[in-house]
């Protein structure tokens, strides 16, 4: 079974995907922007197609639809049994598009979260795309009940539900630092991280020894590191920039705490990462993170505009090796990649008849 994943080829999310999809169908791939070195391994460059445009969730992605002669061109020496986008509103778009001039295969999509929730209601065309693509999907994917209601009122077909998970679990973490909090989100009003800097800006002065790792990066970062100037938290505060895989995997195993409030999530692969080692969440009040949280039982839920106090946390604090074992185990039998991308063949080779 022929496959052509369209979407982003620098995002890992997408190598991850070609990765678990690449032993059971027939796989090919274009990019929006570029490709990731480690899609070498993956796919030859015979099988990639680089579009190198710049789109953006928030518009600007009109280079990407100019590409559409050349996707044409080139699926149409392909002869696809499916197309798979990634990301609705734009390569969605793209694919139907390809479709109605005429390239062979179905349609397939997986939805990744502010292209449901928050791309339609930023216009009316949006909206309408977001429709016409759902209602041309013949499966879609996404990674939180919510999310999937929410892609069903707007006129999706069939929706597979399954986290957005991890290829393989990392080791039970040595001692961690019970004081250590750890963010990692992109630092852009999306993912609200001065309310991250508020929640421990407040739990800092009732715990000395408490202290907070910012990864990653984003337009915010200049305001918030000010902040902590401005709060006397520069000794406690740390902004390590973007960290590959390994460094990020040594921060989850050291941190005790793991901080993410965005205002708009799906279920974030980061918070599934944190769980897997161990770490405590204390999330925003979204629905798909109550899909993961049960509050005060194995994390935090921060409800409204109120975030814990010290005194709020020790409870958990005191569970901690249970809360640890607990999300652990939680990943390991809900949120593992591999296994839900068999499925997700499995039902597209149903499609096709080859059962």
């Amino acid at each position: 079974m022929r496959l052509v994943l369209i979407g982003d080829g620098e995002s890992p999310h997408l190598l991850k995907w070609a990765r678990a999809l690449k032993p059971h169908v027939d796989l090919w791939a274009v990019s929006s922007r570029g490709f990731l070195p480690p899609f070498e391994a993956v796919l030859g460059p015979e099988r990639r197609l680089a579009l190198n445009t710049t789109p953006g969730v928030e518009g600007g992605n009109a280079a990407l639809l100019a590409s559409l002669p050349r996707v044409v061109a080139w699926l149409y020496t392909i002869r696809p049994d499916w197309l798979h986008a990634h990301y609705l509103t734009s390569h969605g778009t793209l694919a139907w598009l390809a479709r109605g001039f005429g390239v062979s295969g179905r349609l397939c999509g997986s939805a990744w979260g502010s292209d449901i929730l928050v791309a339609p209601s930023r216009g009316r065309l949006t909206a309408w795309l977001t429709r016409r693509v759902l209602k041309a999907c013949t499966l879609t994917t996404s990674d939180s009940m919510h999310m999937a209601a929410r892609m069903r009122e707007l006129g999706a077909r069939e929706v597979m539900v399954f986290p957005f998970g991890l290829e393989a679990m990392p080791p039970e973490p040595p001692r961690k630092d019970d004081a250590l909090f750890f963010a990692n989100r992109g630092l852009e009003p999306l993912y609200a991280p001065q309310r991250v800097l508020e929640l421990f800006a407040g739990l800092a002065g009732a715990w000395p020894a408490a202290r907070l790792v910012v990864a990653n990066d984003g337009s915010l970062r200049g305001e918030l590191e000010r902040r902590v100037e401005a709060l006397g938290l520069a000794g406690r505060v740390s902004f390590t920039g973007r960290l590959d895989a390994a460094a990020q995997a040594a921060r989850y195993a050291e941190a005790r705490w793991y901080l993410s409030l965005p205002t708009s999530d799906s279920v974030s692969v980061s918070v599934l990462e944190a769980m897997a080692h161990g770490c405590i969440p204390v999330l925003s009040d979204l629905p798909a993170n109550r899909e993961l949280v049960v509050h005060g039982r194995n994390g935090w839920i921060c409800a409204a505009r109120e975030l814990p106090a010290l005194e709020d946390l020790r409870g958990l604090l005191q569970r901690r090796e249970i809360v640890a074992a607990t999300n652990r185990e939680w990943v390991a039998n809900h949120a593992m990649f591999g296994t839900a991308v068999e499925r997700f063949v499995a039902r597209l080779y149903a499609f096709e008849g080859r059962a």
